[in-house]
């Protein structure tokens, strides 16, 4: 795991009265927003910043509750909370010319927040878009025979709890691994970081609460058709999506191509994040 304070700079962003953001920013050009998925952070994307950041002003966030952004245990972690997080983030920074880029929830949020902000989104690159659950934590857990296991009982009220507060860093590490097909394990360092935010006292709330908006990701996709900018929707070979789900999204722009990688799995641009360069400075 890279030093990401030797890179770029870390800072802390009061987007309301209850919420602040922290984030990375490095580069230089137009800004060029990172998006992370559930239960990881901007440290995520760790293996490509640098790149990146050679032709962006690069901004990777932590989305609210997630990394080390506040945590609110009164608040709904749903995708309207997390777009309402992104939309302040842009409109404080009054970022213009942005390219938005998101794997998983990132992915959704990406589209999302791009069709809110017609104005200020040029570009939209959407990597394993998490937008078809029919029932709490479904795309996760598809993973593996433990993360179905696992998933499913966070949704019991209690049993959850419980649940998630025994998570050790091995059950982490076997859940995450279902998202991975080109690598055997998520990184160490990556992981062991991924475990230690874990223990921030309120985040087992934030992760069961983001779970159990299970429907609004799904819901999310009636917001698609208003997105103007230019679209690259991107999966990995083996993303937990089914071909269909992928075609159904692909349909809500008007059927734009699909560009699918081989030997991938969920987390694109920990999986495979050479390609995921390549694609992004492509868009």
């Amino acid at each position: 795991m890279q030093d990401l304070s030797k890179i770029g700079n870390i800072f802390e962003l009061q987007i309301d009265v209850n919420r602040s953001i922290r984030y990375l920013k490095t580069g230089n050009g137009d800004p060029l927003i990172l998006l992370h998925t559930i239960r990881t952070q901007l440290d995520y994307f760790e293996e490509v910043i640098p790149q990146l950041a050679k032709h962006y002003t690069l901004y990777a966030i932590d989305l609210p509750g997630h990394g080390y952004s506040s945590i609110d245990t009164k608040a709904k972690y749903d995708e309207p909370y997390f777009r309402s997080a992104v939309i302040a983030f842009i409109e404080k920074l009054d970022l213009n010319r942005v390219t938005l880029v998101g794997e998983s929830i990132g992915a959704v949020l990406a589209l999302t927040v791009a069709s809110q902000l017609p104005d200020r989104v040029t570009k939209v690159v959407a990597s394993n878009t998490y937008d078809y659950d029919q029932r709490y934590g479904d795309g996760v857990r598809r993973g593996n025979f433990l993360a179905n296991f696992v998933i499913g009982q966070f949704a019991i009220p209690y049993v959850g709890a419980m649940i998630a507060a025994m998570e050790n860093i091995l059950f982490l590490g076997i859940i995450m691994r279902g998202g991975l097909r080109n690598k055997r394990w998520m990184p160490g360092k990556l992981l062991s970081e991924f475990d230690r935010v874990g223990r921030r006292k309120g985040y087992r709330y934030v992760e069961r609460s983001t779970f159990a908006g299970w429907k609004s990701w799904n819901e999310a996709r009636t917001l698609y058709a208003g997105v103007k900018a230019p679209i690259k929707l991107v999966y990995g070979q083996n993303d937990w999506s089914t071909d269909s789900e992928r075609q159904r999204t692909a349909k809500e722009f008007g059927g734009v191509m699909i560009s699918t990688i081989a030997n991938t799995g969920h987390f694109a641009f920990v999986d495979n994040p050479q390609k995921m360069i390549e694609i992004v400075l492509a868009s």
